[in-house]
């Protein structure tokens, strides 16, 4: 064996470059701290000082790996902790009860564990420690039986998992990760091809093919070559700016500006959002239709003669004003970015309108998808007169 050979093989154990932001690093590290600790005081309270309960299981950490700084893995999913805790849990006792060897019993169990997991679809790394500490965890574990199931397992699992789903809605980010296809974004079917070429059977087939698991779900292995397609497509198309294509005359409105005056604004402009700005020109949020006749407006909270009584009563200082009904998360676009920018943000989150900020933060335009497309067409068709 030559040593360039030795070289290359020892260079394949070189790690791959980690692209996750440290915001997000510092989020799931946090997130790990809380959810532990939650575990940890719930059992705790629960059970007080029993000594021959432990207050946390070693694989309740690989969980919280799993959980916080990967959940959008399918191993890291609500079903996988909780099925693969307890599928290996009552497998491990059930190995430890049966056979006397403890390296025979730990072999076994982690191997019927994953046999378990695959059969029900519930793949949990940590759960192959779960099987192992039910046959090694010396005699306080032996002594609780098909106990440990229950105590610790379940209980930790589903406590774990609880802090997880609650720290994640409370730090904005979607888990438990569901497929993005039943949310009517711009997933093909199974037979329709994309205007990229491939059509989800397409894809289903090479996964099918490989004949291994991957860490990734279909749906965002799809959404992430869709995008890849997007940032070579942007190469060729980035001559033209947001500043080109949008529409400079802008209707905004104040946050103190009444619902009732907004809704006249969108009607008499033909247009379906409104940016809402403070005095200095910066965006503080946007009103669009749905803002103004979902639920919190026109819904059951507040019938549409309710919406209007302050009018009725010439008090219009009681009805809502845009601020309380506006949405604040916002995505914009700088008037100095290309065009190819407006393209992942229309196609895979659903917006209809974008602001235009300059570089100070003002709203200087508004970019709709039929500018994109006029933009696009425009860029094609100049192209192909050079190319003439």
């Amino acid at each position: 064996m030559s040593r360039s050979t030795v070289l290359s093989w020892f260079s394949s154990f070189t790690p791959a470059p980690i692209a996750v932001k440290w915001q997000e690093r510092w989020r799931s590290c946090l997130g790990a701290l809380l959810g532990i600790a939650f575990t940890g005081g719930s059992m705790h309270l629960l059970l007080g000082h029993a000594a021959n309960i432990p207050l946390l299981v070693a694989p309740m950490g690989a969980s919280a790996v799993l959980l916080f700084a990967v959940p959008a893995s399918p191993l890291a999913q609500p079903w996988s902790i909780v099925g693969g805790n307890l599928v290996s849990a009552t497998i491990g006792v059930t190995c430890a009860s049966l056979i006397a060897d403890p390296i025979l019993a730990g072999a076994l169990a982690v191997a019927l564990s994953i046999c378990g997991m695959f059969a029900l679809r519930c793949v949990h790394p940590p759960s192959g420690a779960v099987a192992l500490t039910a046959v090694l965890g010396g005699p306080a574990i032996h002594a609780l039986g098909y106990g440990f199931v229950v105590e610790p397992i379940l209980v930790q699992s589903v406590a774990l998992l609880t802090a997880a789903i609650v720290y994640h809605a409370a730090t904005g980010h979607r888990y438990p990760h569901a497929g993005r296809q039943g949310r009517g974004n711009t997933g093909t079917s199974a037979g329709e091809a994309s205007h990229s070429g491939f059509s989800r059977a397409d894809l289903e087939a090479v996964l099918k093919r490989r004949g291994e698991m991957l860490d990734i779900d279909p749906d965002d292995l799809e959404s992430l070559l869709r995008e890849t397609q997007l940032q070579a497509f942007s190469r060729t198309f980035n001559e033209l700016t947001c500043a080109d294509i949008m529409s400079r005359h802008v209707v905004t409105a104040a946050p103190d500006t009444r619902t009732a005056a907004a809704w006249g604004l969108l009607k008499r402009n033909h247009v379906k959002a409104l940016p809402v700005i403070d005095p200095a020109g910066k965006l503080l949020g946007i009103v669009t239709r749905a803002n103004l006749i979902d639920k919190r407006t026109f819904g059951k909270s507040s019938s549409i003669a309710g919406y209007f009584e302050g009018w009725l009563r010439r008090d219009p200082l009681s009805a809502p004003s845009v601020g309380t009904v506006m949405s604040t998360e916002v995505c914009t676009v700088d008037a100095a970015s290309p065009i190819t920018a407006l393209v992942p943000m229309f196609a895979n989150y659903g917006h209809h309108h974008i602001p235009v900020l300059d570089a100070v933060g003002q709203v200087v335009g508004m970019i709709t998808q039929v500018d994109l497309i006029s933009g696009l067409y425009r860029q094609t068709f100049a192209k192909d007169q050079r190319a003439a």
